[in-house]
């Protein structure tokens, strides 16, 4: 007991000695204050998360979703747009967006829907348009400091903002929204948006040329249509576009030359998505890490070798087991990286 009164009051005193510490002593604070705060930096590999990962959680708001991630173990984010945009003051939905997506996936999977259910989905699609076009009058105004709120709340907490994805960029959406969504990621601190490769040269060209003109690179994300070649045109537009490569669908859509690939375009490479799926053969599944076909710890080791500096960003797809949740299993996933890059 002597001896822990006596470590507990040199602390204290050392402490209370920083406050009043020369100029020369300042930096000693800073490392008291790092203290606690999440490193996913792992042997020269940044380790990131998309926080898509934790949408099976029940608050989505800005401040839940950095306690998931800070929990989670993370220092680094690819951020989604509801979280920021909700914190900014969008306005909430008024219609049932879950709903929406289920009867419209139904259809265009060329399932047959009910009388009751045509109706519905009409309904609910034009209640979308609405809510679409008050959206966009929304953004046209939106103020910049609430983006910069997040990114200090995040910043102190240890989390960097590296990607934003807001539904902003899309062919319907105009080069004022898509300025929005440039700038808000500016604001965030991030270096780059993403989006769905749209299949379409024109838009990845606008989207190109609008990145030149806010200062904003464009990382596209692929699903199975991704191909060695899929990104080329884009590349090719402007120097802004880059790749939001997905590792995993990549693997899904039966390809052996991921490293290849990663070798080929690291110059071009924003972000990587890194989830573990199976080839065609062995069924496609979004499996737990270790239990698939993509070579995760190969591309991590790869990107240590060649000292890459785009992140590996978790993406949390498979089904998470009874009893656990996201938070839990994005911590295995970044364990998993730890070990693959020990």
């Amino acid at each position: 007991m002597k001896n822990r009164r006596e470590f507990l009051q040199k602390s204290a005193l050392g402490i209370a000695g920083l406050a009043l510490a020369p100029s020369w002593l300042q930096g000693a604070p800073a490392l008291i204050k790092s203290l606690n705060k999440p490193n996913s930096e792992i042997n020269g590999v940044q380790i990131g998360c998309i926080t898509y990962s934790f949408r099976s959680l029940p608050d989505q708001s800005a401040e839940a979703t950095l306690k998931y991630v800070v929990d989670s173990g993370l220092s680094s984010i690819e951020l989604m747009g509801d979280p920021a945009e909700s914190f900014a003051g969008m306005p909430k939905p008024t219609f049932d967006r879950m709903r929406t997506f289920q009867l419209g996936g139904k259809q265009r999977r060329g399932e047959t829907l009910t009388d009751d259910e045509t109706k519905e989905l009409t309904e609910l699609q034009q209640q979308a348009q609405a809510y679409t076009k008050t959206v966009a009058d929304w953004r046209a105004t939106a103020d910049m400091k609430k983006f910069e709120q997040i990114r200090k709340m995040y910043k102190d907490a240890g989390v960097t903002i590296y990607a934003f994805k807001p539904s902003a960029f899309g062919k319907n959406n105009s080069d004022l929204e898509v300025a929005y969504g440039m700038k808000a990621a500016k604001a965030l601190g991030a270096s780059h948006v993403t989006l769905e490769h749209p299949s379409d040269d024109a838009q990845t060209l606008r989207l190109g040329k609008l990145g030149e003109k806010n200062k904003m690179n464009v990382g596209y994300h692929g699903h199975e249509q991704e191909t060695f070649t899929f990104w080329d045109t884009a590349l090719t537009q402007s120097p802004n576009n880059g790749l939001n490569l997905d590792a995993g669908h990549y693997i899904a859509a039966g390809h052996s030359d991921l490293l290849q690939l990663i070798e080929k375009q690291h110059g071009r490479i924003l972000s990587m998505h890194t989830k573990d799926r199976q080839t065609p053969a062995n069924g496609k599944g979004n499996v737990a890490w270790g239990s698939g076909d993509t070579p995760i710890g190969d591309m991590l080791k790869l990107m240590q070798k060649n000292k890459y500096k785009f992140p590996a960003t978790i993406e949390l797809e498979y089904q998470v087991p009874e009893g656990s949740d996201a938070v839990k299993e994005v911590q295995k996933c970044v364990e998993f990286c730890r070990k693959a890059l020990g």
